[in-house]
């Protein structure tokens, strides 16, 4: 992976000094951790792909970059090949010059969504928990974050990572192969992204609690997640698979998400977007070819999930931490 040196250079603030002491062997044991997977045969493919002069970098309205010299038909074959190795593709799009990596999930309309309600961005220290393939990372450095740190503990991810930031080669952007709990607590992020893992934690108040324990003071905790209709005493538990989705605990009204928020001691609580999942954001492609939302939905009423509960929904909360 990256250096972490280089992070160390990025933060060098004081707040951070133990946990780049520390960061190295969680890393590390993470990494000698692994007993499945087929990642050093992607991080191999990964070192085979071709250095491409850019001429224009894109992270504002997409993710991707335009090549100095068009790449040939043969290249375009090739890249093709190596990447599609690591399928599925879930998170995206990416334009690498003439190759259109159609991901399952329109994650631009996401981030079109909420980017508008962020404040600042430039110069920002930004932690996003569950991350997937790092894709609103690369928007968070359009946005002139000064560091966009990801975690997520798929080895696939990783490796999507790793290949996309080949190609575009920056050096304020990094993914950490690990899960929140792994890593050690600093209380020095000027933001903390959660988006589409709160439903998976079968304690969505020690979910916000932890995100909250990163967030400096003044900073703000983005929170987006699955949501249902009701009151503040709403929540859906699932008997079972929710959306064909496994591991699904809480999915709470939007009334009761601000409740938790609150009794968390966040402020400013508010809710910026509110959003169907529709099967033009998530659907399947050429580069995610197996199921998604289409099959997952009741197939007489697409309010209903297949197993009769309502459709996906997902709301955006962002809120400030004071202590």
């Amino acid at each position: 992976m990256k250096s972490l040196d280089t992070l160390r250079q990025v933060l060098d603030e004081e707040i951070f000094s133990q946990w780049h002491q520390q960061l190295p062997e969680c890393i590390d044991h993470v990494l000698k951790n692994y007993t499945h997977g087929q990642l050093n045969d992607w991080l191999a493919m990964i070192s085979q792909l071709p250095d491409i002069a850019i001429a224009e970098l894109q992270l504002e309205q997409q993710v991707g970059f335009t090549a100095q010299k068009a790449l040939s038909e043969a290249q375009i074959q090739a890249i093709t090949a190596e990447l599609m190795m690591l399928h599925p593709w879930r998170k995206g799009p990416f334009q690498l010059d003439a190759i259109h990596l159609n991901t399952e999930w329109r994650s631009d309309w996401k981030w079109e969504r909420i980017a508008p309600h962020l404040s600042d961005c430039h110069n920002q220290a930004i932690l996003d928990v569950g991350c997937g393939n790092g894709y609103h990372l690369f928007r968070m450095a359009g946005m002139g974050a000064k560091a966009a740190i990801g975690i997520d503990p798929s080895q696939k991810f990783y490796a999507q990572f790793l290949a996309i930031n080949h190609f575009l080669k920056l050096d304020n952007v990094w993914h950490l192969p690990c899960a929140l709990e792994d890593l050690p607590i600093v209380k020095g992020f000027d933001k903390v992204f959660s988006m589409g893992v709160l439903y998976h934690r079968r304690s969505p108040i020690d979910h916000i609690r932890q995100l909250k324990s990163f967030v400096r003071k003044g900073g703000e905790l983005i929170l987006e997640t699955l949501v249902v209709d009701g009151d503040q005493n709403t929540a859906l538990v699932p008997e079972g698979r929710y959306a064909q989705m496994r591991n699904v605990w809480f999915l709470p009204s939007t009334a009761a998400l601000k409740l938790w928020l609150n009794r968390c001691d966040l402020v400013d609580v508010r809710l910026v977007d509110e959003n169907k999942t529709t099967v033009e954001e998530q659907r399947a492609t050429e580069w995610m070819t197996f199921h998604s939302l289409t099959n997952y939905l009741d197939p007489d009423n697409s309010d209903l999930t297949i197993e009769g509960y309502p459709a996906p929904r997902r709301a955006t909360f962002i809120a400030k931490v004071v202590d």
